[in-house]
């Protein structure tokens, strides 16, 4: 066929695109931060999770403050957060020199901390921190106090309204307030126990340093010992060991739980995953109480470690922005390496403190003795186990796998990387065809699974399903090869449907705790009722436009109008908005939720209950409770609170709603 004659596919027929000088652009520094938003703060979210967005921007004002305490100027940092949405940050350190205030809030790569002598051990050295703040923020606000004077600007979107100098009594520091932009962080709001947790961190790691958060006071006299005694959610063996030297402060003790759970910090960041120092700990803990018992296997010493670590390092290098993972290898440039000043301490302190508290060394010797036992009790079935997960990784038919993972470090995608975990097929048929391939696994359970309660860690590798599942999540050795960062549990919503939540639930804290800890466990809310109406029927016309108007792009109208309700109450709603008489469905279990519809239900709007666990919640006696042999008492709390419900016509119930 002759040149002439040959089709070309449209997008090669079309004119090349040119590229000229007019396309070089040159961003300044605050258009850069709101076009690329990713870099500097990693992602933006709506406040839901403790890693979105506006925690790092409140994170990075806080820093600053943070330093200063470090410096040796000022003790107390007053943060207040108004209707869940806008901050202060009031500071009594040394202020921000004036005649740089408008580079040091606005203009990328500038700031005192490239100075190691102003700034000594300082979390942020870039200088982008609170420049990614005032370009993320509808309104951001500096006060310097210095020496009688007070400077002020104010920035909207990250562009300088005004600036202005006054005589101030007021002490010295810093005022920052900003409103997080709602057209980048879409219906985002604070939440406080996220907010507290992270203040609480700061104050752990800053003995001395008192944070006013909202008129409540918040302060640390015992550092990492307090913060592991306010985590912990299993009783200690024995009393924490706590620990300080010249920048490195640790903290530790062995529970019953399965696992091993580390925090840990550098210069007062808190690095969630870790990183060389975290590293070096496990490493040279395990090691130093190997040898002065003379014999045991690393990972049978440290099963149940509880453990803290905080170092101070000049010049800190984190693997990203968000500074939740060190990647230095040094203490300070040119010097010795983190690896062996952790060790040395390590070893020293803690061979030290064994030698001296015999009584203390043979409760962990007991404890090592009793994993080992375990381990060694289940070496058989583990061997097969691991085996049979083996062949079931290449076809694994409980799992429905997605490409990406929370252990593909590069991925931008990884860290909606999820699973589904639901019961029978029909469920799991319509999640399958509904879900994302890219970021979204199903995981089917046959039945109800077994009640762990109680059980070694052997029924994991008896039990097929438990096995298999642990397989799937990648987490036999722990959550640094977790596959995916959402583990969700998605149940009908009847009875049956709650027990076997409640005997996954019982099977990551009976084995996996730090799994809910790391706040990777959810439940998926589906909706109990579909109430819709023909358009030409609703009275209400503002409901059809409220209706049209969130439709997406892609979404034609339909001679319906529909609305899922997740409660009785939205229900209720519902059928006023919709009336009159509406058309209404009772779903009974997710299999009977057409895959059309259930798109809508793990899509972008997803609703999600986090499963969470605190102090107060001691895991051995929750499980007792609720999964434990104590039947009597349980049926008397149910009878004692059991409310008995009128059952009322639709229209009835209507009115009186």
């Amino acid at each position: 066929m002759s040149d002439q004659n040959t089709i070309l596919p449209e997008e090669m027929a079309q004119e090349a695109v040119q590229y000229t000088d007019e396309n070089i652009r040159h961003l300044s520094d605050m258009e850069h931060v709101r076009t690329r938003p990713g870099m500097y703060i990693g992602r933006l979210g709506d406040g839901s999770l403790p890693e979105d967005g506006i925690y790092v921007l409140l994170k990075e004002v806080i820093d600053n403050s943070i330093d200063e305490f470090k410096m040796k100027s000022g003790d107390r940092i007053e943060v207040d957060i108004a209707d869940n949405a806008r901050v202060s940050v009031r500071d009594y350190g040394r202020g921000i020199p004036q005649g740089k205030l408008v580079e040091a809030v606005s203009v990328l790569n500038t700031g005192g901390k490239y100075d190691s002598k102003a700034f000594k051990k300082s979390v942020g050295l870039n200088g982008v921190g609170v420049k990614a703040v005032n370009a993320l923020s509808s309104r951001f606000e500096v006060k310097s106090y210095r020496e009688g004077k007070v400077r002020e600007l104010v920035f909207e979107r990250g562009q300088l309204i005004s600036d202005h100098t006054a005589d101030s009594q007021d002490e010295n520091g810093t005022y920052i307030y900003f409103q997080p932009d709602d057209t980048l962080f879409k219906n985002y709001r604070f939440h406080d126990d996220f907010v507290e947790t992270m203040l609480r961190n700061y104050t752990y790691l800053n003995t001395g340093l008192t944070i006013m958060y909202n008129g409540r006071r918040i302060l640390s006299r015992h550092g990492l010992k307090d913060l592991l005694s306010d985590n912990m959610t299993s009783q200690g063996l024995y009393d924490i060991i706590h620990m300080k030297g010249e920048d490195i402060e640790i903290a530790f003790t062995h529970t019953n739980q399965y696992g091993e759970e580390y925090h840990s910090f550098v210069n007062g960041q808190h690095t969630t995953q870790g990183g060389t120092h975290q590293s070096a700990f496990k490493e040279h803990i395990a090691r130093t109480i190997k040898e002065y018992f003379g014999k045991y296997e690393y990972g049978d010493i440290r099963n149940g470690l509880v453990a803290a670590i905080a170092i101070n390092v000049e010049e800190p290098v984190f693997e990203s922005q968000t500074k939740i993972k060190l990647g230095s290898t040094q203490m300070s440039p040119g010097g010795e390496s983190i690896n062996k000043y952790v060790g040395d301490f390590v070893k020293k302190s803690v061979d030290n403190y064994l030698h001296i508290n015999k009584d203390v060394a043979e409760v962990i010797e007991n404890k090592i003795k009793e994993s080992e036992r375990e381990r060694k009790a289940m070496a058989g079935v583990t061997k097969l186990a691991r085996e049979r997960a083996k062949k079931a990784n290449l076809h694994n038919r409980k799992l429905r796998d997605c490409r990406i993972h929370f252990s593909d470090v590069k991925n931008d995608r990884k860290e909606e990387s999820s699973i589904f975990i639901t019961e029978g097929d029909s469920a799991s048929g319509s999640i399958t065809k509904s879900r994302d391939v890219n970021t979204q696994a199903v995981f089917s359970l046959r039945g109800k699974p077994l009640n762990c309660f109680g059980l070694t860690k052997k029924v994991v590798y008896e039990n097929e399903e438990f096995n298999l599942l642990q397989a799937a999540l990648d987490i036999e050795d722990g959550l640094d090869s977790l596959r995916y960062n959402k583990v969700i549990v998605a149940t009908d919503a009847d009875v049956d449907g709650m027990h076997i939540r409640l005997l996954i639930i019982t099977f990551f804290l009976q084995f996996f705790p730090e799994l809910i800890k790391k706040g990777h466990v959810y439940v998926l809310q589906t909706p109990l009722f579909r109430v819709r109406n023909k358009r030409a029927k609703i009275k209400d016309k503002q409901v059809i436009e409220q209706a049209d108007a969130r439709l997406d792009k892609k979404e034609r109208k339909t001679d319906f109008i529909t609305r899922y309700c997740y409660s009785e109450e939205e229900r209720l709603q519902a059928i006023r908005d919709l009336g009159p008489d509406p058309e209404i469905t009772r779903f009974k279990g997710l299999g009977e939720i057409s895959p059309e519809e259930f798109v809508h239900f793990i899509g972008p709007d997803m609703r999600l209950e986090q499963v969470t666990l605190h102090k107060t919640d001691q895991v051995q006696q929750l499980l007792e409770y609720y999964m434990g042999k104590n039947t009597m008492e349980r049926q008397n709390f149910i009878i004692e609170n059991l409310v008995i419900e009128e059952d009322l016509p639709e229209e009835e119930k209507a009115k009186l709603a």
